[in-house]
């Protein structure tokens, strides 16, 4: 395989940010950072980075789809579209995504995928996201009410056998749902509460069994209130639960992001799309999980104005976030890969640094639309 070297990098990376840097991909992997004024190595190809941002590529555990597919319209194909539109957003690992369906469609979505992860041609897709069908039916937002049902690890099993899931979403006050959390646990799987009217005690004896996440922070969750902190005060009194944040200012407003920022360590937030199929595409009508919605100014909602996913593009996140916490990069960065990496257990990646697969976006200008990405050290834009 063929060496490249990054020149006149703004390299951020978790707790580094060095300026006119320079990284040497070899065989798919970081081989070298060189610090400036550093004598550069020899490569087979250079990419003069102009001082443009240089990142560890993101990695979105939470995105239902993108550019008009979705990953539970259950081909290969779909997972296909949503991988090559991911990798446009600076996205080199995602977690395809999917909705409260039927066990025989949820099947077929799983073989659609693992078909995918057998020939992985643009973004990666090392495990799976199940959200829902295990939610409670109060608490549905844009999931289908007609398939809700209570937690079941035997068919949550008979899907990870499929294709390697990674998190599923859950609400843990269900029957059975803290038997559920364990049963994960045993299993390798991150549990993530979602969809859910928990209350703190709740929490407190699912998080004992094993629970490590809250899925789209805030949203479709029990609201902080002072006799009841419920789900969203959980996350935020808890430091070692992480907490998935939808940075599109929709979902969480600007004062709520830069809230959670101060109050909880930065090592125990990721960033999310939350993403559908309409991003990427104009505003218009729209298909999630067999209920119609209206994309309009950005915002995804169904008839009823709950929210229905997002059509956010990652960078953008990233660029929200860093505007809205004033917080330097190099910690920001955090929750876009390195955090999410260390939950989900994908190891070498995450990090600018020797030795790290290859997987790095150079964000472009104001916008922080990725001009280059390269996935395990072979360029795909």
């Amino acid at each position: 395989m063929s060496s490249t070297l990054l020149t006149n990098c703004h390299l951020v990376s978790p707790d580094v940010e060095l300026e006119n840097a320079a990284v040497l991909i070899e065989n798919g992997k970081i081989a070298a950072v060189i610090e400036a004024g550093g004598d550069l190595p020899a490569a087979d190809e250079t990419f003069d980075a102009a001082g443009r941002m240089v990142v560890p590529g993101f990695i979105d555990i939470h995105t239902h789809g993108a550019n008009g597919a979705d990953a539970s319209n259950g081909s290969e194909e779909q997972v296909r579209i949503m991988a090559e539109a991911k990798v446009r957003e600076g996205v080199t690992s995602f977690c395809p995504t999917t909705l409260t369906l039927p066990q025989e469609q949820l099947v077929g979505i799983m073989e659609g995928i693992a078909g995918y992860q057998a020939n992985q041609d643009w973004a990666k897709a090392p495990k799976v996201h199940i959200e829902g069908p295990y939610i409670n039916p109060n608490c549905t937002g844009a999931q289908n009410p007609a398939f809700v049902r209570d937690p079941d690890a035997a068919e949550l099993l008979e899907l990870h056998k499929i294709a390697p899931v990674g998190v599923v979403s859950v609400a843990i006050e269900m029957p059975n749902g803290v038997e559920f959390v364990a049963a994960m646990k045993e299993a390798g799987i991150a549990t993530s509460a979602a969809h859910t009217a928990a209350t703190f005690e709740d929490f407190s004896k699912a998080k004992e069994a094993g629970l490590n996440h809250l899925t789209h922070f805030c949203n479709q969750m029990t609201p902080l209130h002072h006799r009841e902190i419920g789900m969203v005060g959980a996350g935020l009194v808890d430091d070692e639960i992480k907490i998935e944040l939808i940075s599109d200012k929709i979902h969480l407003c600007p004062d709520m992001l830069r809230l959670v920022w101060k109050l909880k360590p930065v090592d125990q937030l990721m960033i999310i799309t939350d993403s559908m199929s309409a991003s990427w595409l104009p505003d218009g009508e729209y298909d999630l999980g067999g209920l119609a919605v209206h994309v309009k100014d950005n915002s995804a909602r169904l008839g009823n104005g709950a929210l229905a996913g997002s059509t956010v593009r990652f960078y953008e996140c990233f660029k929200n976030t860093l505007e809205v916490t004033g917080l330097p990069a190099s910690e920001v960065v955090k929750a876009t890969s390195w955090n999410q990496a260390q939950s989900l257990g994908f190891e070498g990646v995450g990090k600018i640094e020797s030795g790290f697969q290859a997987d790095i976006a150079v964000l472009g200008g104001e916008t922080f639309q990725p001009e280059a990405v390269w996935v395990d050290g072979v360029r795909k834009v």
